[in-house]
């Protein structure tokens, strides 16, 4: 008769080493989002303050955009169509 032993191991794990580990790694997180709070605040302030200091605030920038935009569609539209009149054989507008 063959007899089969089968030994149980078990793994011991050192709690303190994992207690410590885990203990790091919570530091290491909260000093990275102070860290990431830091920086965002820095770009911010500096946001803020290249804002203050221009001449024409954004706001004003990107209404005169958008009316020279306006401006060049109505003359392109207008070009085109005297152009496609002048093909065409009629006078233009």
């Amino acid at each position: 008769m063959n007899q089969h032993h089968q030994s149980h191991r078990t793994i011991e794990i050192d709690t303190r080493l994992v207690t410590t580990g885990a203990v790091l790694t919570a530091a290491g997180a909260a000093v990275a989002c102070v860290g990431m709070a830091i920086g965002a605040f820095a770009v911010f302030t500096a946001g803020r303050r290249m804002i203050r200091d221009m001449d024409v605030p954004p706001t004003q920038q990107a209404a005169a955009k958008w009316q020279q935009a306006k401006e060049a569609s109505r003359a392109g539209m207008r070009a085109w169509q005297s152009a496609s009149d002048v093909h065409n054989g009629s006078l233009p507008r």
